[in-house]
């Protein structure tokens, strides 16, 4: 096999089309090469951020939870120490 001599306008030419095919195939993969690719996407964004809110939202209900929680503890700790403090005098 001889030489081959490519220029570098072939070369990038070469390099786009290539590149081209490779990501329609991916797209095609993932089933977002049609139409309603873009509103695919679209969706997955807002599911994306809905799941963060509702992570952010859970975590803040478990502090508040916890922190009712030990409030309770306290208030019970209260109680039951002035109740022993009043009963035994």
């Amino acid at each position: 096999m001889g030489n081959v001599i490519i220029s570098p306008e072939e070369l990038e030419a070469m390099l786009d089309r290539s590149a081209k095919r490779g990501s329609r195939a991916a797209l095609e993969e993932l089933g977002l090469h049609d139409e309603t690719a873009a509103k695919d996407i679209e969706d997955i964004r807002e599911l994306l951020a809905s799941w963060r809110e509702t992570r952010k939202a859970i975590w803040s209900t478990v502090v508040k939870i916890a922190t009712a929680g030990v409030l309770t503890f306290i208030a019970g700790a209260v109680w039951l120490s002035i109740r022993s403090n009043i009963s035994g005098q």
